[in-house]
């Protein structure tokens, strides 16, 4: 009977402990989470004053001042929209721009739409630059190499073809490199869904989330990194790097991109023109395997500041708390308050930046679901610490340190595979 009472009694305090160090937790991270989104207010403001500053800097630039400005544009099959998206670099307003497409083979679809495109804008320069099978972890670098090699411009812009601009897009972006400092632009970016709830999602995360931790990440320490949605560069800061083949080893090339720039002493300038990028209809499948490959991406390359993103999730500890205080007549009420701040924190962060910063509609009316969103995400960050094999574009890889890649069905040659630059 004593042994009996003793275990109970072992039981009861290991309870207690566990249910006391969970609340710990729930409210440790509503507070972290709370900070946070106070830090985004502050960063989300000063973002707003530079983008006024840099907006009339801009629009107050000679037109004969512009220089000639190449765009290269990878593609990959065909992409919901992708007609609309390649038009929207056609139409720029821009006084001598050229437009670089690579592709891997002359039997890629997306070429179809980039010659009916050619055809319809016969006024618009335009290459097709054919780069072969990759012998590079990155197959997008090593087709942007041969791009780069292919002009003679010394300002280019790299946009994704899921990448949507209005015309006045090179008009915005190019200004800010005729200072010889800055070396690199790069610009945040909404999410434009598809139908389907999936993608509705998505493009929730990537008009609040994203936006939210950049903003703060350049008020903390400046931008020491770029968005690889679209950005603009000078040549000398690639050559000053070593080329756009020292990214060619990483899954993240626009974040070292940036990153090596910035080391290289160029300024990298987060600019107040945003962009869209369009989503496919996608399921809960591709939505997940997504974020869970930029998360590892994080995870190797950032292993401290990856951990410490956890902390800026809001819903789980909300969540948590409500969960800790079901049942229990002193706590539930602490719970359910834990929650709904957590909610409307999440809410709010919806509304200040997807539609105060980045113009995004969706962000207003769809400020409710956002909170699922940020609980998906802390899903995501949990599993991203699993593993390190992820599927990219149909073919596997492996994360090693520092976030570089190694596709584990084709064989690698950097050396014997130099790529020439076009002022070699």
């Amino acid at each position: 009977m004593f042994v009996t009472s003793l275990t109970v009694a072992g039981a009861n305090l290991l309870e207690h402990s566990v249910r006391y160090l969970l609340w710990c937790l729930a409210l440790f991270g509503s507070l972290t989470s709370t900070v946070y989104f106070g830090m985004v207010m502050v960063a989300a403001f000063r973002y707003a004053q530079a983008s006024r500053r840099l907006r009339a800097q801009a629009q107050a630039t000679p037109l004969q001042n512009l220089p000639p400005v190449t765009v290269l544009k990878p593609v990959h099959g065909m992409e919901p929209r992708l007609e609309a998206n390649l038009e929207s670099f056609f139409r720029q307003d821009y006084p001598d721009f050229e437009i670089i497409f690579g592709a891997r083979s002359r039997d890629n679809e997306a070429l179809v739409v980039v010659e009916k495109l050619r055809a319809k804008y016969p006024g618009v320069r335009t290459q097709v630059v054919i780069s072969g099978d990759p012998s590079w972890p990155n197959a997008k670098v090593f087709s942007l190499a041969k791009m780069i090699a292919s002009s003679d411009n010394d300002y280019l812009v790299i946009g994704d073809s899921d990448v949507l601009v209005g015309p006045d897009f090179l008009r915005n972006v190019v200004p800010p490199l005729l200072n010889p400092k800055v070396g690199l632009v790069t610009c945040l970016y909404q999410g434009i869904p598809d139908s389907g709830f999936w993608s509705r999602l998505e493009a929730l995360g990537m008009s609040v989330e994203m936006p939210s931790g950049v903003m703060v990440a350049d008020m903390i320490e400046g931008m020491k990194f770029a968005l690889g949605a679209a950005i603009a560069v000078r040549r000398d800061a690639i050559e000053a790097i070593g080329g756009i083949r020292e990214t060619a080893g990483f899954y993240s090339d626009d974040f070292v991109l940036g990153n090596l720039i910035a080391g290289a002493g160029y300024q990298v300038e987060l600019s107040h023109y945003t962009v869209g990028h369009v989503l496919a209809v996608r399921s809960f499948q591709r939505t997940f395997g997504d974020q869970l490959r930029w998360m590892k991406s994080t995870r190797f390359s950032r292993p401290w500041g990856h951990v410490g993103s956890g902390l800026t999730y809001a819903v789980p500890f909300g969540l948590l708390a409500l969960l800790l205080g079901l049942g229990h007549e002193h706590g539930i009420h602490a719970g359910e308050a834990l929650f709904a701040m957590a909610w409307l924190n999440r809410m709010l962060l919806a509304i200040v930046v997807g539609w105060g910063v980045l113009r995004d509609p969706r962000s207003l009316w769809l400020c409710w679901l956002y909170p699922l969103r940020d609980l998906l995400g802390f899903c995501t960050w949990v599993a991203s610490f699993i593993g390190n094999k992820f599927l990219w574009r149909g073919e596997p890889y492996e994360f090693g340190q520092e976030g570089r890649i190694t596709p584990v069905q084709r064989s690698l040659d950097f050396l014997s595979d130099r790529v020439p630059q076009a002022h070699d």
